[in-house]
């Protein structure tokens, strides 16, 4: 699934040195779901002189598990992760005042087993029980450059 128009992508160039712009035909960072593996494209940003960058993906996935006692009472508990995932060093790199910022995919995904233990049952009795298939709910890609505070692109969705 490619990004939907409700998606966002923010770019604040006040966030990034002067003159930064994104290199011919290499244009914004698109992120990508598929099942549960997040994944950005890279891109080219000129201009930028000696600043590289940190590039972060933030996900939140949901689940919902179920609960059951011995007697069949059942109760639905909604539960959440998110994980965090800064890049790799090696995800970006300068090159004659070029950011080279390569594809980057969230991998902590977190598993089934995951979602059953945070899920909270009325008491440890009770038998949990994923339901269906476990989601994504919202994510942030954010590349910020050194030296700044806040991220010059983000990117969110769903």
């Amino acid at each position: 699934m490619t990004a939907p128009a409700a998606w966002s992508i923010t770019v604040f160039e006040d966030r990034a040195p002067s003159g930064a712009h994104y290199r011919q035909n290499a244009g914004e960072p698109v992120c990508t779901v598929t099942n549960l593996v997040v994944s950005c494209t890279g891109t080219q940003i000129a201009g930028v002189g000696n600043n590289d960058a940190d590039v972060r993906l933030t996900v939140s996935y949901s689940a919902t598990v179920q609960c059951r006692n011995r007697g069949g009472q059942i109760v639905e508990v909604k539960t959440q992760s998110t994980s965090s995932t800064p890049a790799p060093d090696d995800t970006t790199e300068l090159r004659n005042g070029t950011l080279v910022v390569a594809a980057f995919s969230a991998q902590n995904v977190p598993s089934n087993q995951a979602f059953e233990n945070l899920a909270v049952c009325p008491n440890g009795n009770w038998t949990k029980v994923l339901l269906g298939t476990p989601r994504v709910t919202s994510f942030t890609y954010t590349l910020t450059f050194q030296g700044y505070t806040a991220p010059a692109i983000t990117v969110t969705g769903p």
